[in-house]
């Protein structure tokens, strides 16, 4: 079995022809990322990279996990660094800037508001 290393999106790009799917991924380099997975924590960190699995690495990542309601403080957290989180686990991910830039990012043009 073959094995992939991640590399950082900065390298990934000089080595692709920095293609769509890249340079929209290099906008997010360094960005605050919050992740959440399957099991209800949640980890906030600096994009760092991506894979072509769509695994996600952050660095300086913090990990958030509920607690149970008998404490005093509803969310647990600890200081975990440079961590993979597999794209099987990811249900959410969230990047810190504005409307407009998450329009940007994403190619997307906001339209007429739907109505239901």
């Amino acid at each position: 079995m073959e094995e992939e290393e991640a590399v950082p999106v900065e390298a990934e790009a000089e080595n692709s022809g920095s293609s769509g799917a890249v340079s929209r991924a290099r906008k997010l380099l360094f960005r605050r990322m919050l992740v959440g997975i399957k099991d209800g924590r949640f980890f906030l960190g600096s994009f760092y990279c991506i894979d072509k699995q769509g695994n996600i690495i952050l660095q300086d990542a913090i990990e958030y996990r509920s607690t149970r309601q008998s404490s005093p403080s509803p969310m647990e957290q600890r200081c975990l660094g440079l961590i993979l989180i597999p794209s099987s686990c990811r249900t959410s991910c969230h990047v810190d800037s504005s409307i407009h830039e998450q329009f940007s990012l994403l190619s997307l043009h906001p339209g007429p508001p739907r109505v239901s």
